[in-house]
Order: structure tokens, then C-alpha cells, then sequence
């Protein structure tokens, strides 16, 4: 883990490209969570845990960055690369990666453990807890990506 997370390469289906010609807004979402979800189920944090322990994860809140267009049929991966967390939530960064290479959209989000008896927040198992642990203190050494904490609004001209 000393590496931001990297999924298996994913293909651009025909029906997420919007009338524009190019990969619809809520697709870039899609794959990053697709992403995520590789990620999960390789650390144990997948559908599966869910129905063992009555735990999941929810998303509250995503910030996309849109850098560079992508066409169907063009396949991307999506990275993983943990910022900072807690006990209950962790704060990560993501960007999908053309197969030549370059990054086509960049994503801050952070998610929530669930409880689904609540639903509330609560703290992971110390497996999973231990396994973020380890990502947040390997990550801490890579250079965060420049997207990471910027504010959204108009820049005008002085």
C-alpha cells in the first residue's frame, strides 16, 4: 500500500455517453465508486460485510474535478489514496487514469461507517480500522494531488 490503490481497467460503455459525445458527468461517478468498490471487497469491506456484520459504508460527500474527456470504449482505472480518517470516516482522493496514462477526472470525497441498525455512524472493526491505519501512514509519504481541498467558485479578473 505504499501506492495510492489501483483497480482493474474499465471500459466506457455506449449508454454512459451523453449527447455531447463524450463520457456523461454521473459515469465519472460511477466509475470512481466501481473503484472504490474493488478496493472494498479486497480489504473485506465489501456487499459481503454488509450481510455478515449489518455494516456498510455511505458516501457524505464527493467533489469531482473534471480534467479531461473520455469517449466510449476508452478504458480507465480508478486510484485510491487515503488522506486521513478516523475511527468512523475516512477522507480520500481519487482520480481515474487513462489506459495511455494521463488522469482524466480527479474526486475528494469522504464516507462514513454505518451501522445499518440506525442508521448511525460507528466505529469500524480493528481489522478494517488497522488496514486504513496502515494505507493512511504509507499514503502520508505521496504528494497530494492539487485538486485535493480546492475551493469551487468564480475567479475574477482584478
Amino acid at each position: 500500500m505504499t501506492k495510492p490503490f489501483i483497480s482493474e481497467p474499465m471500459v466506457v460503455r455506449p449508454e454512459w455517453i451523453d449527447f455531447n459525445g463524450h463520457l456523461n458527468m454521473a459515469y465519472y461517478n460511477v466509475l470512481m465508486d466501481l473503484g472504490v468498490d474493488a478496493l472494498w471487497h479486497e480489504i473485506g469491506f465489501g456487499g459481503d460485510y454488509l450481510t455478515r456484520t449489518g455494516h456498510t459504508t455511505y458516501s457524505a460527500e464527493y467533489h469531482m474535478h473534471y480534467i479531461r474527456e473520455v469517449h466510449e470504449g476508452d478504458r480507465l482505472r480508478a486510484t485510491f489514496q487515503v488522506l486521513d480518517m478516523n475511527d468512523k470516516s475516512i477522507h480520500f482522493c481519487q482520480e481515474l487514469i487513462h489506459e495511455d496514462g494521463w488522469v482524466s477526472a480527479g474526486g475528494e470525497g469522504m464516507c462514513l461507517h454505518i451501522d445499518q441498525s440506525g442508521p448511525r455512524v460507528a466505529s469500524m472493526p480493528a481489522d478494517i480500522l488497522e488496514t486504513f491505519k496502515t494505507m493512511r501512514t504509507a499514503h502520508a509519504k505521496l504528494p497530494i494531488p492539487s485538486f485535493v481541498g480546492r475551493p469551487m467558485g468564480i475567479r475574477h479578473k482584478s
